[in-house]
């Protein structure tokens, strides 16, 4: 058969149009089989919020996902590869305020054109199980969960301080501030507001959340597992009540504001305040070092814990209010520690001794009691502040093998474990064996106890906007909060809501929403008016998929219980606390209800690295932004998914350049080219055949091996290249059995990173069917052993050895294979190494000084 040439736009459309037909047909391509006896495989990224249109980060995405599932399908897996659409949440809203257009239709707009991209890209996507969050068919289960958790009091209402985005106009949960600032306005402070706010208590799975990441280790990112486990943050210590003494300067303490007033006054990030049922009489502390204790010389009160409101006057609230403020303004990290002492004393309850209570700026609310122990002799933030405020240094711990340390000359805090002294009965302790003491005699005696708390706070759930899922609930005079009946779900958005953006929930303004029956009493009610965070609706979307048009349960059991744990979840690093952390939450609590029995989601994870343009993350704002679709028509759909597989590996960052997507082009159309010019062909004397079949069956090997367990898609396309740059030198030198082996293999190998051209090629070759159904190539153990290749090692330029490594090895795995080398090795010994300069199966150079 003679050469064609390789035009991208016929081929592409041709295949599209073929498989769209199918789809309209009903033919779905990529439907999971519902009763299969094949292994099964559930493959998934995380499904996109609409804003209009993909872009080539998203591609890089979704062709990592799309090569695993189609590859997946050649091994002989029932694939489940479904899409849908996080289609709720604030930018729909704000972006209708803008453009006087309501949220659903913009949304639904959106989604259009981003699934005319998917599709114009080939993903194979089961449409069939196509989810859009801000369907009634859907939100109506958010709704039956809400009530499921407020049965079990895992949902809750109460006044609190909660964290205000000015700009989004509505309340944010502890994971959406970022710095002190709104995940979604990287320069806007976080304010605090009292508000009534809805919460589920995602604290009733501290333990489980942290004990089950056990079973993640080593399928998940391990920055990912960090990162959860630093947010759930549990320590291990004691609670010590500190009895507060009459020592208020004008010898009576101030009358206090009342608790609505003190909210209404003064703000905190994260932390729900609860009423005192009468005047408080000691401060309660928890502290992991009770061990330190007779060291204390303070106890430091949060600018926002309700003692400041009870016991302090009107000046010290203001000033203890002026420190939120700046707190919050300024977000977390290292600042200049500010406070001032109330007057009160607290009297430690191991010496005796009377401690003064002052309020400081670096105390928070969100982890322990709001309130600590100050002892500056043993823990460097303490011992800037007293310092800065003239308190006593007071060491208590010295080293197991060293002096106590001189308070006179201490120059920053003495942090170790070591043997207690200075604190009566316990001196000579351990530090270990102290606090262990020490615990028991405070609970023995009444005044403590062993404790455990949790950095992880209540997920803050309601949201004052509109384009959310209702909460379910409505507020009667008589029978108080009164849930929605399950009959009457959905409780359905109305359509005629103006929306203004300035922090009040639109719902409010529509009386037909609003006013409605109480179904205990048939009295009048109010509706709730606050809507959902967008979060619960990606809680579970992956559980829908599996059942999407059940209209009786959120979905059947059984078939969670064939398709779970997902198999393969792939999705970007920055959502490593606020989606994962909740959906885990949200499959404990379908747990403990009887829907589902696994306790985790995901068995793998997977984040991949960001495209970057011109040096920086792709953005509107900088103009560095490549639409998917406008790649796709100047270089068509297969090069951009091969360039974003082929520029790196998967999980590293990788840059965007014209040239080498146009490096791309060229390599797909000496691909065709090759191919079709070979296609019939009388082939060769077949010498080439067995260093062309060795060479397959290599490469072969290799893919097999990158796409079971590494992942490194870059070098198994690299090794398409280097099979085809061999074939192609000894072309006239191979017979025609060979050739069609070959280039049956290379098409195979093709199809999980470029399927239009990988179809071509299949059709091309007489064969029927569809690439990713045919059955994964095999290599012969034999014929694939790799002999390897001489790699020369320099260092500073000049040859110091050789070593054989297999075919195809990465520089990375260069760099440690050539450190190993004894002679190499030496070299390296005290050397500082400036730069490595590796070159693929040709040299490795160190660079030292």
């Amino acid at each position: 058969m003679s050469e064609k040439a390789y035009d991208f736009q016929a081929i592409e459309t041709k295949w599209f149009e073929q498989w769209d037909r199918a789809e309209v047909a009903g033919q779905s391509l990529y439907r999971a089989e519902e009763d299969s006896s094949k292994p099964k495989y559930y493959v998934l990224e995380m499904l996109p919020y609409p804003s209009g249109a993909l872009h080539i980060g998203h591609i890089r995405n979704y062709s990592i996902g799309d090569a695993l599932a189609r590859y997946m399908w050649m091994r002989g897996y029932n694939v489940l590869h479904p899409m849908g659409w996080d289609a709720f949440g604030l930018p729909a809203e704000n972006a209708a305020i803008a453009n006087r257009q309501p949220p659903r239709d913009w949304t639904l707009s959106n989604i259009g054109k981003m699934k005319r991209t998917h599709r114009r890209f080939a993903f194979s996507y089961d449409w069939s199980r196509e989810v859009t969050t801000c369907d009634p068919e859907y939100y109506r289960w958010n709704q039956w969960f809400f009530l499921k958790m407020l049965e079990r009091d895992l949902a809750y209402r109460k006044k609190a301080l909660v964290n205000w985005c000015p700009l989004c106009a509505t309340v944010l949960a502890n994971e959406q501030v970022v710095d002190g600032c709104c995940w979604r306005h990287e320069t806007t402070p976080v304010e605090q507001r009292a508000l009534e706010q809805w919460f589920l208590r995602t604290t009733h799975y501290s333990e489980d959340l942290l004990n089950d990441m056990a079973e993640l280790e080593g399928k998940w990112p391990a920055r990912v597992l960090t990162m959860q486990r630093n947010w759930i943050g549990r320590s291990e210590g004691a609670e010590v009540e500190f009895a507060l003494e009459e020592r208020a300067q004008n010898g009576a303490r101030p009358a206090p504001p009342s608790f609505h007033e003190f909210l209404g006054g003064l703000a905190a990030p994260g932390r729900a305040l609860c009423a005192l049922e009468e005047r408080a009489e000691s401060i309660r502390v928890f502290t992991t070092r009770i061990d330190t204790i007779y060291g204390a010389t303070c106890l430091i009160l949060a600018p926002e814990h309700p003692l400041v409101s009870e016991l302090l006057d009107g000046t010290m609230r203001a000033q203890a209010k002026a420190m939120i403020d700046a707190r919050a303004a300024q977000g977390p990290g290292d600042f200049e520690k500010e406070g001032f002492a109330t007057g009160l004393f607290a009297r430690n309850p191991f010496s005796g001794g009377a401690l003064p209570v002052w309020v400081g700026n670096f105390v928070l609310t969100g982890y322990g009691t709001g309130a600590i122990m100050a002892v500056p002799a043993h823990d460097q933030r303490d011992f800037e502040f007293c310092r800065k405020y003239g308190l006593p240094v007071v060491p208590v711990i010295r080293p197991v093998d060293g002096e106590l340390p001189d308070e006179s000359s201490m120059e920053q805090a003495l942090e170790i474990e070591g043997v207690v002294e200075n604190s009566g009965e316990y001196s000579g302790l351990s530090s270990a064996e102290a606090r262990t003491r020490m615990a028991a005699r405070a609970e023995r005696d009444g005044f403590g106890k062993p404790a455990v708390t949790f950095r992880l706070k209540d997920w803050g759930v309601s949201r004052q906007r509109y384009w959310g899922t209702p909460i379910p609930v409505i507020h009667c005079a008589v029978d108080g909060v009164v849930p929605v009946p399950e009959a009457d779900l959905p409780v359905l958005l109305p359509d005629n809501v103006r929306l203004t953006g300035d922090g009040q929930s639109p719902l409010a303004s529509v009386p037909e929403f609003v006013n409605v029956v109480c179904p205990q009493c048939g009295g009048p009610a109010r509706r709730e008016t606050d809507t959902m965070d967008t979060f619960v609706d990606s809680s579970w979307y992956f559980y829908r998929y599996c059942d999407p048009h059940n209209a009786a349960q959120p979905f059947d059991p059984a078939k969670i219980a064939y398709w779970f744990p997902i198999d393969q979840y792939i999705g970007g690093i920055e959502h490593a606390i606020l989606h994962l952390i909740y959906s885990r939450f949200w499959t404990k609590m379908m747990r403990d209800i009887g829907l589902v029995s696994n306790a985790e989601p995901i068995r793998k994870l997977f984040s991949q690295g960001m495209v970057i343009s011109e040096g920086a993350k792709m953005s509107k704002s900088r103009g560095n932004v490549r639409g998917a679709d406008a790649v796709a028509d100047k270089y068509g759909a297969d090069a951009a998914r091969l360039f974003v597989l082929f520029a790196g590996p998967p999980e590293r960052e990788i840059d965007w350049t014209d040239s080498g997507i146009e490096g791309i082009v060229r390599f797909l159309g000496r691909v065709y080219r090759f191919v079709t010019r070979n296609v019939g062909a009388p082939g060769g004397d077949g010498s080439a055949d067995r260093d062309v079949l060795r060479k397959l069956h290599q490469t072969v090997k290799k893919i097999t091996e990158d796409l079971d367990t590494r992942w490194h898609f870059n070098t198994s396309i690299a090794a398409v290249m280097e099979l085809l740059n061999e074939v192609h030198a000894a072309e006239a030198k191979i017979s025609a059995a060979a050739m069609r082996e070959t280039l049956r293999s290379v098409t195979l190998l093709l199809g999980p990173f470029a399927p239009y051209m990988a179809q071509e090629l299949w059709a091309e070759q007489g064969f029927d069917g569809l690439v990713f159904k045919q059955e994964w190539p095999k290599f012969d153990e034999e014929l694939a052993r790799d002999e390897g290749v001489e790699i020369v090692l320099q260092v500073n330029g000049k040859v110091r050895g050789r070593m054989t490594v297999p075919h195809g090895t990465d520089c990375e795995e260069l760099e440690s294979l050539a450190r190993r080398e004894p002679n190499v090795a030496a070299l390296l010994a005290g050397k500082a190494v400036v730069k490595v300069i590796c070159v693929a199966e040709r040299l490795v150079n160190f660079v030292v000084r």
